[in-house]
């Protein structure tokens, strides 16, 4: 198979390599991605094959594709004036090799599951796909702030990308404008490279501009042991208690309020309620800017947790998104993202925060509330098939990264952002942190290790390339082991990136103070990023490199 089939090679690379059936400049691992070999859209349910011509436009009808490079990436511009546009697949003829190994990201928080595979066919990877056999590391993603949602397929002849163009559960109706659907980007590793470092200088090529705090980012976080039973006076009492662990003063931490404080309503006579205003705080905090306040003069940095597209229980049915399966609970009504008093709503709760003084704000399930879906049912589809937005003309990736982009401008350069729930590639350079597993637990360790260990692991690649990558909080009870949370508590420390802890008063003996104190110093400076030296052979990685040394964990 000829190099013109798949990967392009700049003149000024130098000599190639080859890897499998795919060609690949061996000159600091530079390559561009070449035509498809086939292009193809799909309106409604129907995919139709498009017609090259020009070696870089594709066309059936009304809808085109035209394939321009653009910087070191091959850019995909989509047209489709009159016909609903779903998809638009591009596909590569590749012989894959048989000892090869896959890696894949997940569409925002990842389950536990992100793995080295070695069975590729019928699997979607979002975002990017490293591939690997025995003699070479081969690298292809689309560059972050895309405006489809887009993964990787692989297949035994061929390797495809689809970028998903839906509007809610339906075709986009783009009228007249062309869509800057993607950035098409590829690498290969370096001689000498590993794996690991491939993949985060690759995840540093996919992301241009990230949005990186001004140093290393730790602190405390309640939920792990309160669980939304907090208090203005629980977070006074355990902020004073962690604050005397710290010995960096010059790189304060944070103190960040979880879920818990702000107004509820409730449905029914009796009932417990839920947020519905996150511009307000209960009865048991009363006063958020003289928490915040407080905290600053204990020694450490106010934050709080919040969920922006949480309606109010009386919410005018106009704001409202659609009920789709998912997101149909009457107890929680979602706010429409396409709807611009709804931006500004959100915009005005963080003006208020930063009216409070606080530092940090962690916002919470704007993926579940847009899609209806968590990111491990994703598997067919974006969301149910069927609804749509208000605004049907633009992409749900599009509506995504408007929504992230009206909450950065109005946290401004004085707030750092910690997205959780948070498409992964759509929220690169646009917030400081990115919570990337879901929830660890203060209650069960073999969440903490699939969650923890498995996300860290897996997407460690990702710190300081598209944000500090968060893998949640070390959730320091009485009901988890010491001897389990100790070793978490090592790992997060020194593994370079953000460290939490949600340290229950009642779990807080000698030893664990220690330890706390000395997690803190470590996760208080730049360190180097850790590694998970096992990481191809397992999905609980045991063996990391860490400070330049190795380290043994027995996470079993």
């Amino acid at each position: 198979m000829q190099r013109r089939h798949f990967i392009k090679i700049s003149a000024a690379t130098g000599a190639a390599m080859l890897f499998s059936k795919l060609t690949y400049s061996a000159l600091n691992g530079a390559a561009m991605m070449n035509a498809p070999d086939e292009v193809w859209a799909q309106s409604g349910t129907d995919w139709v094959k498009l017609t090259a011509s020009n070696g870089s436009h594709y066309a059936n009808k009304e809808i085109s594709v035209s394939l321009k490079t653009n910087g070191n990436a091959l850019g995909v511009f989509v047209s489709s004036p009159k016909q609903e546009l779903n998809a638009i697949r591009l596909k590569w003829k590749h012989n894959t090799a048989a000892s090869a190994k896959f890696l894949g990201d997940h569409w925002e928080r990842s389950y536990g599951d992100l793995q080295w595979k070695t069975i590729a066919a019928g699997i979607k990877n979002p975002w990017y796909i490293i591939i690997h056999d025995d003699k070479q590391t081969a690298c292809f993603g689309v560059k972050t702030g895309a405006n489809s949602i887009c993964w990787w397929g692989v297949n035994n002849d061929s390797v495809e990308l689809t970028l998903d163009t839906t509007s809610g559960g339906v075709g986009v109706l783009l009228g007249d404008r062309q869509l800057h659907a993607a950035d098409v980007i590829t690498t290969n590793a370096k001689t000498g490279e590993n794996t690991f470092t491939a993949t985060h200088r690759f995840c540093k090529m996919m992301c241009e501009k990230p949005r990186i705090p001004k140093q290393p980012v730790y602190g405390i976080n309640d939920w792990y042991f309160a669980y939304g039973n907090n208090s203005a006076e629980l977070i006074k009492k355990t902020t004073a208690m962690m604050a005397e662990l710290v010995t960096d003063h010059s790189n304060k931490p944070f103190s960040v309020i979880d879920a818990g404080w702000a107004t509820y309503s409730p449905l029914l006579p009796g009932d417990g309620g839920w947020n519905d205003d996150f511009s307000k705080p209960n009865d048991k905090f009363k006063d958020m800017h003289a928490l915040g306040d407080e905290i600053k003069k204990l020694g450490m940095r106010p934050g709080l947790w919040m969920r922006p597209l949480c309606a109010k229980h009386d919410e005018k049915a106009s704001l409202l998104a659609p009920k789709i399966p998912g997101r149909d609970d009457p107890k929680n009504p979602v706010l429409d993202p396409t709807i611009p008093e709804n931006i500004a709503r959100i915009k005005h709760n963080f003006d208020v925060y930063k009216q409070w003084g606080y530092e940090m704000v962690k916002h919470d399930f704007t993926t579940y509330d847009i899609a209806g879906r968590w990111g491990f049912d994703m598997k067919d589809s974006f969301t149910s098939p069927g609804w749509h937005f208000n605004d049907r003309t633009k992409t749900n990736a599009e509506i995504i990264l408007h929504l992230y982009g009206s909450i950065r401008e109005a946290a401004g350069d004085g707030i750092y952002v910690i997205g959780c729930n948070t498409m992964s590639h759509l929220s690169a350079g646009v917030f400081e942190l990115c919570r990337i597993g879901d929830d660890t637990s203060g209650h069960e360790w073999a969440r903490t290790r699939k969650m923890g260990v498995n996300t860290l692991a897996f997407r460690l690649p990702q710190h300081n390339a598209f944000y500090a990558v968060d893998g949640d909080c070390v959730g320091l009870t009485k009901d988890i082991e010491w001897k389990r949370n100790k070793q978490w508590l090592q790992l997060l420390a020194e593994s370079g990136a953000p460290l939490f802890i949600s340290g229950q008063p009642e779990a807080m003996g000698e030893e664990q103070k220690k330890a706390v104190k000395t997690a803190f110093a470590q996760a208080a400076k730049v360190q180097p990023l850790g590694q998970p030296l096992d990481w191809m052979e397992t999905i609980t990685p045991t063996k990391w490199k860490l400070n330049g040394r190795v380290v043994d964990f027995d996470w079993a």
